[in-house]
């Protein structure tokens, strides 16, 4: 049957035609080159053949010079004189010069001859002893290039001389073939008045009606049809791969010809070695009218067939997908299932998905396709009996096309606000929510209710919160689980995750709050959240309660608050974060985050860091488990392994989303920002692409970084050892530093470094370690940060009142200030800045190329 995934764009015949293609233009090029003139480079007896001036190679010509130049012979150059006098080249050819000698790039005079379709200068060739049936490059002769310049006149004048009319050139094409190909319909007539082979087989079975009926030539498909007496073109004819005829015509959307075919017998229901009918190839190019006609002159016996691929025509248009009238028109037939599912399980819906077509997910499920429905795909483990089952989002998850993601999550669940992940806004990068397969919600709802009754009995009474107790505020963030709240508990700032009530999914809202439950409950490390409690009673009022953490995500504090960090407090949160992960990853029950991101690391009031979110999190019962969800988390932190739907991944995968984490703590920057989460994360998976390393990072980061992210998740470090390099680095740029303290405020402003210029010194200082100044930053943030500081220094204002009161510079896409002065108009009255704009523009040093 095959896995529908896999299915080849082309054909192998479709390949071959290609390659045809192309070494039919490198033929014509190398002709072309071969009779290009080169006064500059030629003697003057070769100026002379090449303007077919007689008495001068009369006079010029020796023994000594007739083959001088064995890559492009004088008779070569003889062939490019025009006019009908051709006694240079009955004089060529009587000192000796050999019509049979071949260019340097692999043609005869003949060969030349006949591409500029010269008669007279033919015939003087044949007289003075060319061979007819001489091939040249690519097995070419005379005949073949006659036919492919359609030079009918030369063509009678070969055929009339002898030449094998049937000849095949490097391709296994005949002439008769490659006049079909170009569509010259006098040729044609002439080849098969002469005798050539109508039914004659090209390099994959393909003859002359097969390149008719693909390139639309409808007078040349009657040539052959009709034909001569005695040999006529069969209209159900078969390629090498089971083609007919009409396969090409549907394909190419040829109506004319369809319908001229049909008229003689042709089988409109056969199928390829693929199984495709005409029908599937005329849906697979997204040909209307063909697709129309074919179904009101032969029926509707084409619509059930399913190729070898699990698909009937309605799944071909809808990985087509770009005609919403061709889908239209298929489901109006009343053969037509919109939820119908091939051998494997997919459906129409599912093609649509996989390619990326919005509009048509959009029109599907609105005319009822029903997105639950499931494909059983063959696991590429070797092991053909093991089956899994994909939902229409999955296979549109594994193609990164987050729209239809979206769409397909919004459509499932409308009442959804976001789908983002703890912490965010919605419109966020948010974390993956698959959609169930029908037959596992009975199952599902059965073990969630045990799984609630279990954690109700072994959680600990003190972390037994009534709903009722909770004073509700503000919401701080939402996701695909519903929100987080700010609120009260025992007079102390909590933040409240509630779930949703209509929580019964493949991947289980239910089944992920127990067991963020479970885990929250055994954690008890200052650098991980605090878990205040739970609340169990009512199924509609689930919540989790933890401690509040005022200095809100790295995610916002790098990219919506954009604000500065020196490299001191960089590396005091890099240190806590691989703290909290080690800590993880060291219980008596190893435990692995699997969402690791900026989003999901909580900065407090002192600047320190913790590690939160724990609802894709899980136990290991051991280092490797072989029964891991596919794709947890959040897709631009994903580590390779895991995007690529292994279900066999361990600790070491959040070693990676680390290095991510550190890189985007670095640099300010989100990682791969100019890309989707899912493209992303594809390009990390199968491309090895990471991001880039500014010549500021300092050494021992880079190398960690380097070791964290690698491809072999064997090879990346512990997080035990991350903690150590850390901490001796840490150690050195403290030593390195005279006076050196530990900041009271994690932003970067003046205490840390008296100008923004101090980053773009030299480079020698740029990679000294234990500088002051913070690694390289994007490009917008470093021009705030100067903007703020010079509108501090001559206002005479607080930098933080400045921060408070300063309007952000409008930066177009370029990172350029569209508006300078506007950065300086403060709201209080200030003396106009003495620094002029230019050299405060300047002043901002210059970027690397991936900087911004």
């Amino acid at each position: 049957m095959g896995n529908y995934k896999s299915r080849p764009t082309v054909s192998c015949g479709d390949e071959l035609k290609k390659k045809i293609s192309e070494s039919y233009a490198v033929l014509r090029s190398r002709l072309i080159e071969d009779l290009r003139i080169r006064d500059a480079e030629w003697t003057e007896l070769q100026q002379a053949c090449s303007r077919g001036d007689t008495s001068k190679v009369n006079e010029l010509l020796n023994e000594d010079n007739v083959e001088k130049d064995s890559s492009l012979s004088l008779l070569h150059i003889g062939c490019i004189a025009t006019g009908s006098n051709k006694d240079h080249i009955k004089c060529l050819l009587k000192k000796g010069s050999k019509p049979t000698a071949l260019s340097k790039n692999g043609y005869s005079p003949l060969h030349l001859a006949c591409y500029r379709g010269d008669v007279d200068l033919i015939q003087s060739l044949l007289e003075g002893g060319a061979d007819l049936a001489q091939t040249g490059y690519s097995d070419i002769t005379a005949l073949h290039i006659a036919v492919m310049c359609g030079h009918d006149e030369v063509v009678k004048l070969l055929l009339n001389q002898g030449a094998d009319v049937n000849a095949a050139d490097g391709v296994k094409f005949s002439p008769l073939h490659i006049a079909c190909y170009f569509g010259h319909e006098k040729v044609v007539e002439d080849l098969i008045q002469h005798g050539a082979d109508i039914n004659i087989s090209g390099g994959v079975g393909d003859r002359p009606i097969h390149l008719a009926c693909s390139k639309g030539y409808l007078r040349i498909t009657q040539f052959l049809v009709e034909g001569r007496p005695g040999q006529k073109a069969d209209v159900n004819v078969m390629d090498d791969e089971q083609h007919r005829p009409v396969h090409f015509c549907c394909k190419s959307g040829h109506l004319a010809i369809l319908h001229y075919l049909l008229q003689h017998q042709a089988e409109p229901h056969g199928s390829s070695i693929y199984g495709d009918t005409p029908l599937h190839l005329a849906c697979y190019s997204g040909k209307v009218e063909v697709v129309k006609h074919l179904i009101k002159e032969t029926g509707t016996e084409s619509l059930t067939i399913e190729n070898i691929f699990s698909e009937t025509p309605l799944h071909s248009a809808c990985t087509f997908g770009k005609s919403l009238d061709l889908v239209k028109f298929l489901l109006e037939q009343n053969v037509v299932n919109i939820n119908y599912q091939g051998r494997d399980g997919h459906t129409a819906l599912h093609s649509a998905c996989y390619h990326g077509h919005l509009r048509l997910v959009q029109f599907l499920l609105d005319s009822g396709a029903d997105m639950n429905l499931v494909a059983s795909v063959s696991e590429q483990n070797g092991d053909s009996e093991k089956k899994e089952e994909q939902t229409c989002l999955m296979w549109a998850y594994e193609r990164g096309h987050d729209s239809i993601v979206t769409l397909l999550k919004h459509h499932k669940r409308p009442q959804d606000e976001s789908a983002c992940g703890d912490y965010t806004h919605p419109g966020g990068d948010g974390s993956y929510v698959s959609v169930p397969s029908p037959l596992g919600k009975l199952k599902s709802i059965t073990r969630e209710k045990i799984d609630i009754l279990h954690l109700r009995v072994n959680l600990p009474h003190h972390f037994h919160i009534d709903i009722l107790d909770l004073e509700f505020q503000e919401t701080i963030g939402s996701g695909s689980f519903g929100k987080v709240c700010k609120g009260k508990y025992a007079g102390k700032t909590v933040a409240v995750k509630r779930y949703r009530a209509n929580s019964f999914s493949a991947k289980s809202d239910v089944d992920m709050f127990c067991r963020e439950v479970s885990i929250l409950a055994k954690l008890h490390s200052p650098h991980v959240v605090n878990f205040v409690g739970a609340c169990l009673d009512d199924p509609s009022q689930f919540a989790i309660v933890t401690e509040f953490v005022s200095g809100g995500s790295l995610f916002s504090i790098l990219h919506e608050q954009k604000r500065l960090l020196d490299l001191q407090f960089k590396l005091t949160i890099s240190l806590d974060v691989a703290k909290g992960m080690a800590y993880l990853h060291n219980l008596p029950q190893p435990i692995i985050h699997r969402d690791l991101n900026s989003h999901n690391i909580l900065l407090n009031e002192n600047g320190r860091a913790v590690v939160a979110d724990f609802g894709e999190s899980r136990f290991l019962r051991c280092l490797e488990e072989d029964n891991m969800t596919k794709q947890p988390g959040n897709l631009r932190w994903m580590a390779p392994e895991i995007f690529t739907q292994c279900t066999k991944y361990s600790v070491k995968a959040d070693v990676f989303s680390y290095a991510l984490c550190l890189w985007e703590l670095l640099s300010g920057e989100l990682p791969f920002g100019h890309l989707k989460p899912a493209a992303a994360a594809a390009d990390m998976a199968y491309r090895s692409t990471r991001p880039p390393l500014a010549i500021t990072f300092p050494k021992p980061i880079v190398a960690l970084l380097q070791k964290a992210w690698q491809s072999n998740p064997e090879e990346r470090p512990e997080f035990s050892e991350i903690v150590v390099d850390l901490e001796e680095y840490k150690k050195s740029l403290n030593s390195t530093v005279e006076g050196a303290e530990e900041p009271t405020t994690f932003f970067y402003s003046t205490t840390h470094s008296s100008s923004i210029s101090s980053q773009t010194s030299d480079a020698e200082e740029e990679e000294e370690e234990g500088r002051s100044t913070p690694p390289l930053t994007g490009r917008v943030l470093a021009m705030r940060t100067h903007w703020e500081l010079e509108a501090s220094r001559n206002s005479g204002v607080p930098l933080d009142e400045v921060r408070r009161r300063l309007p952000f510079p409008q930066i177009d896409n370029n990172g350029y200030v569209s508006d300078p002065l506007s950065t300086l108009r403060l709201p209080i009255n200030v003396s106009p800045p003495s620094t002029p704009v230019e050299s405060i523009l300047n002043s901002c040093g210059d970027f690397e190329s991936g900087d911004f």
